[in-house]
C-alpha cells in the first residue's frame, strides 16, 4: 500500500539505489551526450518540482508568501532560478541572491535568469550588492529560503561568496528547502567539512545521493523527497545500475527509513 505524507507518496529509502558524485556525473554526461536530453530540460523539471515541494512545506498557498532563493553558480542553481519563476507565478513575493557575479553562471543558469530579470523580480549577487546585515534581515523575515547553492559537484569546504551566502543561509529560522542535497554536505561521505545548511526538507534528483543517509546527512537534510528530471531508466543501466521504477506512484516521493 502506498503511503501519502505531506501529499505525496512515501517509499522506503532502502527500495531506491543511492548514486555516488562520479556516477550521477557520468549519468549527467550520458543523458546530454547520447541521449539528447539537456541541462536544461532537467533543471526545468528540478525547479517545478522544487517549486511544488516549497508550496507543501509552506501549507499549500503561496500567494503573499517571502521566499529568499539562494543560487549558486553551477547548475543546482539553475534548478532554483527556474524554482524562483514557478515561486512568483504562483504568487509568492520572490528575491533571488547570487553567490557569484552572473557571468559565472552557467549556460543554464544564465538562461534561467534571463527570464527572471523580464519578470522584474528582484536579483542580486552576494557581497557585491547587499550586506550582511541586510541579507540576515531577508533571511529573518522569509517564510522560507530555497538552497540551491551547491549540488553534488561540489568538493571540500565552500569558499569566497558561496561559504559567504551557506553562512547566512546556516542562521536563518525560516524553514529551509534545499535542491539536491543541503548547501556544505559532501554528497558521498554525509561530512560537512566547512560551513553547511540545516534543510527543513531536501528534494534530491534522480535518484538520492548516499551522503543523506550517512554522517550529518540525516539531520541535514530533513524530509528527503526524490523528485523525477525526465532520466530514462536505459541511462541507469548504462552505468550497472538497476533504478526500478521509483516514480511509478509519483513524480515527487517523500523517502523514509535508511537506504
Amino acid at each position: 500500500m502506498i503511503q501519502i505524507t505531506g501529499g505525496f507518496p512515501v517509499s522506503h529509502a532502502s527500495s531506491v539505489p543511492t548514486v555516488t558524485a562520479g556516477q550521477m556525473a557520468e549519468v549527467d554526461r550520458l543523458a546530454v551526450e547520447e541521449f539528447g536530453i539537456d541541462v536544461l530540460q532537467m533543471m526545468e523539471q528540478a525547479g517545478s518540482h522544487l517549486a511544488e515541494l516549497v508550496r507543501v512545506e509552506l501549507g499549500g498557498d503561496l500567494r503573499r508568501r517571502r521566499i529568499v532563493v539562494a543560487v549558486g553558480p553551477g547548475n543546482n542553481g539553475a534548478g532554483g532560478l527556474a524554482a524562483a519563476r514557478h515561486l512568483a507565478n504562483h504568487g509568492a513575493a520572490v528575491r533571488v541572491v547570487l553567490a557569484r557575479p552572473v557571468n559565472r553562471l552557467t549556460e543554464a543558469g544564465r538562461h534561467q535568469l534571463a527570464t527572471l530579470l523580464q519578470m522584474s523580480i528582484d536579483c542580486c549577487v552576494a557581497i557585491y550588492d547587499v550586506t550582511d546585515d541586510e541579507l540576515d534581515r531577508e533571511f529573518a523575515s522569509a517564510d522560507a529560503v530555497v538552497d540551491a547553492v551547491l549540488g553534488y559537484h561540489a568538493a571540500g569546504p565552500p569558499h569566497d561568496g558561496v561559504r559567504w551566502l551557506v553562512d547566512r543561509m546556516a542562521r536563518a529560522t525560516a524553514p529551509v528547502i534545499s535542491l539536491d542535497l543541503p548547501s556544505g554536505l559532501d554528497a558521498d561521505t554525509g561530512e560537512a567539512p566547512g560551513a553547511a545548511v540545516t534543510a527543513t526538507a531536501t528534494l534530491t534528483l534522480a535518484l538520492p545521493k548516499p551522503g543523506l543517509f550517512r554522517g550529518a546527512g540525516p539531520v541535514r537534510a530533513g524530509r528527503v523527497h526524490l523528485a523525477d528530471i525526465g532520466l530514462p531508466s536505459a541511462v541507469f543501466r548504462r552505468l550497472g545500475l538497476d533504478a526500478g521504477a521509483p516514480f511509478a506512484p509519483g513524480r515527487i516521493v517523500r523517502l523514509e527509513g535508511e537506504a
